[in-house]
């Protein structure tokens, strides 16, 4: 693809040379992303059979069945950037997806928690791809608001995973052993690798191919670094992430320890990820009309103000489950609107340096995010309050940071210059 083709095949998903339609990619998109929420979800109603097999007695420690493949995809997403950028979108993330799939195969084999953590950490490192690769290709095609719209229509299918993920891990478990959702790993990962080897062209235009050489990529991440319109918006998005992630961590254990009501964990963390997936699609609707930076701040507030409620809550002495589900759904649905919008503003800047600037950012992110989310996840003390809190706290501190990049002027909205029309 020449620098023009691929600057007016940006105006839509579907050019001469493109051969994938609009739905087949955005699916495609959501698919490979999908399998990193998949490793995670998946998992959490396994944490009691894999502590019960593996020897692992304290319960709080399981939740390093989590965080060792986060910290492994944010390790990993800080190199598959400039892979990308000088070998091109599709070869990295065929080898990426290989990767993902011989590590849960070794993973489903451990038989001890420590080579189950080893594995699964490599398995994060192969999955830190999808999200970087597949971010680097659709800033290859679009920007601004309209990717911002496009990386919500994706979260939309994407959430799914969270909302079915947890069920499908309880239902292996009803009838076989934890092992078999590492080779339920396996087999989709072999299907969407096949996919994107037989549809996916190659996004990168070849004028855009940055050789890799230690001072170049360190001037790109050095600029990425530097850029205070990004940096803030990059942060502020693994602080809320972290809050996220707390959650995720010490969720199988709250609806167990605190509610009693293990039996309903998949199908009550299955509608707090819908709540997610609700909003992702409500801003996919009106982010185009309003603005990224207008619709992330607004919910970033409410997000601040629904944690001081989840904090009220949770210090009564009888809280109940279905008060505890409206308001972490409600926390929750605002991490719909603040994602991909935080996301697709900090990306803006840097349309040439797509795949290193994605790297980097999500290096950033998700190593902040995982380990607050592991900080919280440890905290669980048989309540609610320290995950509540710490959503507080997150929600404050990204406030700070999106102001600081907006040079304290919020709601402000900003149009980058000769910005193509998506298509409907």
């Amino acid at each position: 693809m020449t620098k023009s083709s691929h600057s007016s095949s940006t105006a839509a998903t579907r050019a001469p040379d493109f051969p994938m339609g609009f739905r087949e990619f955005l699916a495609l998109m959501a698919s490979l992303m999908a399998l990193n929420a998949l490793a995670i979800d998946a998992m959490l109603p396994a944490f009691p059979a894999i502590g019960n097999a593996l020897g692992v007695a304290a319960a709080n420690d399981r939740q390093y069945i989590l965080s060792a493949y986060l910290f492994g995809s944010a390790i990993g997403a800080l190199f598959y950037g400039s892979l990308a950028d000088r070998f091109g979108r599709k070869p990295v993330l065929l080898s990426a997806i290989c990767a993902y799939a011989i590590f849960a195969a070794l993973g489903g084999f451990s038989t001890s928690f420590t080579a189950l953590l080893g594995f699964r950490f490599a398995q994060g490192l192969a999955a830190a791809a999808m999200g970087v690769v597949a971010l680097a290709v659709i800033r290859d095609r679009f920007s601004g608001d309209r990717m911002a719209r496009l990386v919500s229509l994706v979260f939309i299918v994407f959430m799914a995973v969270p909302i079915i993920a947890p069920t499908v891990g309880q239902m292996i478990l009803y009838v076989a052993s934890w092992r078999y959702i590492f080779i339920l790993f396996v087999v989709l990962s072999g299907v969407v690798g096949l996919w994107a080897w037989l549809r996916l062209p190659e996004t990168l235009d070849p004028a855009n191919v940055i050789p890799i050489r230690v001072d170049d990529v360190a001037a790109t991440w050095r600029e990425v670094v530097t850029n205070r319109g990004a940096l803030g918006y990059v942060l502020a998005s693994g602080v809320v992430m972290g809050g996220l992630f707390g959650y995720l961590n010490s969720a199988q254990q709250i609806f167990a320890d605190i509610f009693d009501a293990a039996d309903i964990f998949p199908y009550a963390f299955a509608a707090v990820a819908a709540s997610i997936a609700i909003s992702n699609w409500f801003n996919s609707r009106i982010v185009e009309r309003f603005g990224a930076r207008r619709v992330s701040h607004t919910a970033l507030i409410a997000f601040i103000l629904l944690s001081g409620a989840q904090i009220a809550a949770a210090s009564l002495a009888h809280e109940t489950l279905p008060i505890f589900l409206v308001l972490i759904a409600a926390n929750m649905s605002m991490i719909g609107f603040t994602g991909s919008n935080f996301g697709s503003i900090a990306m803006q800047p840097f349309g040439r340096m797509a795949g290193a600037a994605s790297s980097f950012q999500q290096f950033a992110r998700t190593l902040l995010a995982a380990g607050i989310g592991a900080v919280i996840g440890q905290l669980f003390d048989g309540s609610v309050v320290p995950m509540a809190t710490g959503f507080l706290i997150t929600g404050l501190v990204a406030l700070v940071l999106v102001a600081w990049s907006e040079r304290w002027e919020l709601f402000k909205r900003r149009m980058p210059p000769g910005t193509p029309a998506m298509p409907e």
